[in-house]
């Protein structure tokens, strides 16, 4: 085969994704509007790439197809929610899916998601016809499966950072950082068998990371969590594995652990147990190190944890042995990550 139709092919093979469909461009100029023009137009597997600048979104861009993509080029691409918007910037899969229909195989990756929430009057956008409710998160999850997120940022929503709810199935997160949000940083609902590495969750007004109602099997890993109100909340949280989390400055405690009540009835499997801490770290925080506030929460285990200075001392407990502490059989270094933060408007 002449050089020349070589050289042509190879062209052609950067250009194409592997899901055989080219990406689209879309400029800040056409803003949220556009790019959810170019991913409605785009077939399952298609792309949708941004540019440099700021990209101005008054609802949400909704990726619900499966396989699709939107990438933008890092903290320079920026998602800006308008006056008033009141929604979710991006949402990961469709609002009418179920969990026998969820969608697959979504992307997003390298971008910047500002929530405007100073100028933002109401944290729901709107409630589903079953009942839940969507709030105006940064990055809103719902009902996919295999998805990946990684290198974004989110900061100043109405509501969380990020929301994983309704179904989530094989989730990875990496390279994930969210402050000033209203509430928390990362929260997640009815999710397994997911994973999130490199966060960096600082000065949220709520919790760094909030676990409930079902999120069980999850890894999380080489986090650091600073100046949040807690470092995590959890409830009915199961059979997961934190790994190398650095959780500092929290203005209330580092890690508080209970069972779902509602009133005065506890809820059948609204407990956390089975959880396992590896190599975390917990200091200067206002209140406990690691609080578990209910008797049923049961066989967590601490191996290598380390609390220093934390204002109500370390380990507290509801019942004697509801936490297991074990010297960590291989040594792990905590997360250490550098709390940048990129420029916003």
């Amino acid at each position: 085969m002449p050089l020349r139709i070589i050289g042509i092919l190879a062209l052609v093979c950067l250009l194409v994704p592997a899901c055989g469909f080219a990406a689209v461009f879309v400029p800040p100029s056409e803003g949220g509007a556009g790019i959810q023009a170019a991913l409605d137009k785009l077939p399952e597997g298609g792309e949708v790439d941004l540019g440099t600048g700021i990209y101005e979104i008054s609802h949400p861009v909704m990726l619900q197809k499966s396989r699709q993509t939107l990438r933008g080029r890092g903290a320079e691409s920026v998602l800006f929610l308008a006056n008033s918007a009141n929604c979710p910037v991006v949402i990961l899969g469709a609002l009418s899916a179920d969990s026998k229909n969820p969608v697959h195989g979504v992307r997003l990756a390298d971008l910047l998601i500002d929530g405007n929430r100073k100028n933002q009057s109401e944290e729901v956008w709107k409630f589903l016809p079953n009942g839940p409710g969507i709030y105006n998160n940064g990055v809103d999850v719902r009902t996919v499966e295999d998805a990946t997120i990684e290198h974004i940022v989110c900061c100043h929503c109405r509501s969380g950072g990020m929301v994983t709810s309704a179904g989530i199935r094989r989730l990875t997160v990496q390279d994930y950082t969210a402050f000033d949000n209203q509430f928390d940083g990362l929260a997640c609902y009815y999710t397994e068998d997911s994973h999130f590495s490199r966060l960096n969750l600082h000065d949220n007004l709520a919790a760094g990371i909030s676990l409930d109602l079902d999120f069980d099997h999850n890894v999380i890993d080489d986090a650091v969590l600073t100046g949040n109100d807690l470092g995590i909340f959890m409830r009915q949280s199961r059979n997961n594995d934190f790994k190398g989390l650095t959780i500092q400055k929290s203005r209330h405690h580092g890690v508080f652990m209970a069972q779902t009540i509602v009133g005065t009835v506890v809820c059948p499997g609204g407990e956390c147990a089975n959880n396992n801490f590896d190599a975390i770290q917990i200091a200067h925080c206002g209140g406990k190190a690691f609080l578990v506030n209910d008797a049923t929460c049961t066989n967590n285990v601490i191996s290598g944890g380390q609390f220093a200075d934390n204002a109500q001392g370390g380990l507290a407990q509801a019942a004697p042995n509801l936490v297991t502490l074990r010297v960590a059989s291989v040594p792990r270094q905590p997360a250490i990550l550098c709390a940048t933060v990129p420029g916003v408007r």
